[in-house]
């Protein structure tokens, strides 16, 4: 297994009075995802490259957005189920959480080209916010561990920066100074009584209780800004303005006790606990094209750049560790070193850049859409995750410590990540004014070890109905996750983290209506 830089730890390296907590799974969180779409676009596994006609079109290929020749108000309201299975070290647990969701929702203005001299033949603009990923979740494993220890992220830490005992009680409010102040790690001595290194008192060897709680919830947004043009029902264009709207935060817990409850080790538990907020929004754009060249056939192309996001983190953490007769139960808190704020760190990422190609066969495909007998389609997404990138905010450009460090993050992607394919498939079912939908999708692994088993599989499907210029749809997603979650990571062993499975059931209900 590739070893990850300790820079990686979600929230644990910092330095007063700005907090340094990004890490390699911000990158992920931002860029792996299923998204939503509306409860017809969620039924046929998430295929939008090609179909058009649905306002999801103006986050996947804005040029769908040329089949309308009516103005449409949508709203997609969502109800998403996480149910997590997770094994760490051979102990297995589980957890669950639930809460709504948003599907595209938006509104469509669209009309027909009257003077007759234009080559175009109709227009589009839409404006639509969709929710691409949901943060909302429980995570939650524990386990027996005699190889690695918490702690040792702290002493990497220290050594590396070679901190004197100055820098150890005051540098790192967020992480290493919280231990050192409890004694959770202490100085060992070298000749004439110097300072030779640090120790952790946790006894790693005989077995430590270990136990991962976090809540996470929020999600990232987007706000589209859509224009698209029809040419003769043949070609269709079409491009958007993205606003991507970021809010994410996480109440973490983590502890780790003594198993053999020897009060004469000099330890006996510590818990740390953390709670980290991140927002931002940014702008990125969204290019595709449509093309029948048939009646029944349809290809399409869409190409979505990096997004560009401005993001600012907000942190803060307390330490209690009870060392027994070396110290006892001490407690520190980052408010107690950072005259009662929050850290806060601003800078910027870079998103991967996308491609979609899709393809689509239309049932009689005729003008009148009440008379169509359904289709199928498919695509193919490649996401370019190794593409990420942090940059060091304007107000900290001139700072080397901050530029540094994420040169070294942008070398882990780089080292860590891979670029990988996406494939949706689905299909509908028409009755006259009654639709009967299926589909499928697989979500390939962003990480290039394969020892992290990570995919995301979907099975979907859903029924809707239209008539008179109103339209209403259901649908129900399940996706079934693989993932790695690691409780802390270090350079210089092997990290250990909970395999995780389980599923998330997402229902989406639209609401739509022409005029």
């Amino acid at each position: 297994m590739k070893k990850y830089f300790s820079l990686f730890i979600s929230g644990l390296a910092f330095f007063a009075p700005t907090a340094k907590s990004q890490t390699i799974d911000e990158a992920i969180r931002l860029s792996w995802f299923t998204p939503n779409g509306t409860a017809r676009n969620m039924a046929v596994g998430g295929v939008m490259g090609s179909l058009g006609g649905d306002i999801t079109a103006n986050h996947v290929n804005p040029a769908g957005i040329g089949l309308y020749k009516t103005r449409e108000l949508v709203l997609s309201p969502g109800f998403i189920s996480n149910n997590n299975k997770f094994n760490y070290r051979g102990n297995d647990t589980s957890s669950k959480r639930s809460g709504f969701g948003l599907g595209t929702s938006g509104l469509v203005l669209a009309g027909s080209n009257k003077n007759g001299y234009s080559k175009w033949t109709s227009s589009a603009f839409a404006i639509s916010v969709n929710q691409l990923a949901n943060y909302n979740n429980q995570v939650s494993f524990r386990g027996l561990n005699n190889f690695s220890s918490f702690t040792e992220k702290y002493l990497e830490e220290l050594t590396r920066d070679r901190a004197d005992t100055n820098a150890a009680l005051s540098n790192y409010i967020f992480g290493s100074s919280l231990a050192f102040r409890t004694f959770l790690i202490d100085t060992l001595s070298g000749p004439g009584g110097s300072v030779a290194g640090y120790q952790s008192l946790v006894p790693i060897s005989s077995g430590i209780n270990q136990m991962y709680n976090a809540r996470t919830s929020g999600g990232y947004s987007e706000v589209a800004l859509g224009l698209a043009g029809n040419m003769a029902d043949k070609l269709y264009v079409g491009g958007s303005l993205v606003i991507p709207i970021i809010k994410y935060s996480r109440e973490l817990f983590y502890s780790e006790r003594d198993a053999t409850n020897d009060p004469g080790n000099q330890f006996s538990f510590f818990e740390f606990r953390e709670t980290y907020t991140s927002q931002g929004a940014g702008i990125g754009l969204k290019l595709g094209t449509m093309y029948k060249p048939s009646d029944y056939v349809r290809v399409g192309f869409a190409f979505h750049s990096p997004q560009f996001i401005s993001m600012t983190d907000r942190i803060r953490a307390s330490l209690i560790a009870d060392t027994e007769g070396y110290a006892g139960r001490r407690s520190e808190s980052s408010d107690n070193l950072n005259n009662g704020q929050a850290g806060r760190s601003k800078y910027t990422i870079t998103t991967p850049w996308r491609a979609i190609g899709s393809f689509s066969i239309v049932l009689r495909e005729v003008s009148d859409t009440r008379l169509q007998k359904g289709f199928i389609s498919a695509d193919l997404e490649y996401v370019h995750y190794k593409g990420a990138r942090f940059a060091v905010a304007s107000e900290n450009a001139f700072d080397a410590g901050f530029r540094n460090y994420y040169a070294a993050l942008n070398e882990a992607i780089v080292d860590n990540l891979k670029g990988n394919i996406n494939a949706r498939i689905g299909g509908e079912l028409k009755f006259h004014t009654i639709m009967f939908r299926l589909g499928a999708a697989y979500y390939g692994s962003p990480y290039q070890d394969e020892a992290i088993q990570a995919s995301r599989v979907i099975g979907s499907g859903g029924i809707g109905y239209r008539n008179k210029g109103i339209f209403i749809d259901l649908s129900y997603s399940h996706i079934m996750n693989k993932d790695a979650v690691f409780a802390y990571r270090l350079n210089d062993k092997p990290n250990t983290f909970a395999n995780q499975t389980g599923n998330r059931g997402n229902m989406m209900l639209t609401f739509g209506f022409k005029f």
